[in-house]
């Protein structure tokens, strides 16, 4: 099977009224028949798809990420993996579905944090038995960053270093695994804010020119307004946090995150396993009254938009649609 790459243009609205589009796989078109296999019980354009995929651990991070989503509530990858037990790339996207359910069952259960502990590790067994089956893979030591989180007190610091060198030594760049790790330390789930900014500016600082790297410093404050926002339950903001996003700080790092990101790129679409994060710096960009930069940012997003983070300050697709069309039609 030869994959087609298909890029959603750039500027175009996708529908008559120019609403932002909300596409999980951001104009990924192959996975986006993949994953309707999965809904109509189907696994082998999943095989196919992860096997053309190869070792573009940006894209498969991607796509492994999506359809484990879609896998979470079917028996697809058990199926594949019953067919074809020897297939890595089964194993692969059965630990990262085995994941997803098992966050779902801790926000069933109105939990951040705690859930069996017997569930947890035999995700874990599952994301190790993946490490084995396909070792040069990353994406199985993305999984367990991403579980180690649901543990009631975190994984011991040996284990979450352990775990993190192994991502490391097979793609030191590697977003999905800093975003999982980034989270790990937000005081949400296991440390505390400074930690989490220090490890994403450090993250950013180490990051070589064009890698996405550097917008982990606009995430960690969007999961700094979301802790604040959720610990508010309501009431008025918390006071003097009116300039989170336009402070002289918060402005110059996405300044910064800009201009080592994606420094002298043209406008033009960028590929689907850059819009997620493209969508946090243009949050970013637009709240922190950085107009020019905003403009290009649309420029490459075009309408594909994420909910979050703009879910966190408000109507998404309000927000998309009214900052676009001041930044390029004003």
């Amino acid at each position: 099977m030869a994959e087609r790459r298909h890029r959603a243009p750039g500027g175009r609205p996708p529908g008559r009224n120019g609403a932002p589009d909300f596409d999980p796989d951001f104009g990924d078109r192959p996975l986006t028949e993949a994953r309707h296999d999965i809904v109509i019980g189907r696994w082998q354009g999943v095989r196919d798809l992860l096997h053309v995929t190869g070792d573009d651990w940006p894209r498969r991070a991607h796509r492994v990420r999506i359809l484990s989503h879609a896998a979470a509530n079917s028996s697809a990858v058990e199926n594949w993996r019953a067919a074809e037990p020897e297939n890595p790339d089964a194993a692969v996207l059965r630990a990262a579905t085995e994941v997803v359910r098992v966050f779902s069952r801790a926000i069933a259960a109105g939990r951040g944090v705690g859930l069996e502990r017997a569930r947890l590790d035999a995700a874990v067994l599952a994301c190790l038995t993946a490490a084995d089956a396909r070792p040069a893979d990353p994406m199985p030591w993305v999984s367990l960053l991403t579980v180690a989180r649901l543990y009631e007190d975190g994984v011991s610091r040996g284990e979450i270093r352990r775990w993190w060198d192994e991502l490391r030594r097979r793609d030191p760049y590697n977003m999905e695994g800093h975003v999982q790790l980034l989270r790990y330390f937000s005081a949400r789930w296991h440390g505390t804010h400074g930690r989490m900014y220090d490890f994403a500016r450090d993250a950013a600082g180490a990051a070589p020119p064009g890698s996405p790297l550097p917008v982990l410093v606009q995430i960690a404050r969007v999961e700094e307004f979301r802790y604040v926002a959720e610990a508010a339950k309501g009431r008025r903001a918390v006071r003097d946090f009116g300039q989170h996003w336009h402070h002289e700080l918060a402005v110059t790092e996405v300044v910064r995150t800009f201009d080592r990101w994606i420094g002298g790129r043209s406008y033009g679409p960028a590929v689907p396993e850059e819009i997620g994060e493209l969508n946090y710096l243009t949050h970013a960009a637009c709240y922190a009254g950085l107009n020019d930069l905003a403009a290009r940012l649309f420029g490459l997003l075009g309408w594909r938009a994420a909910r979050v983070p703009w879910s966190y300050t408000g109507d998404p697709a309000e927000q998309f649609t009214a900052f676009r069309r001041a930044r390029l039609d004003g």
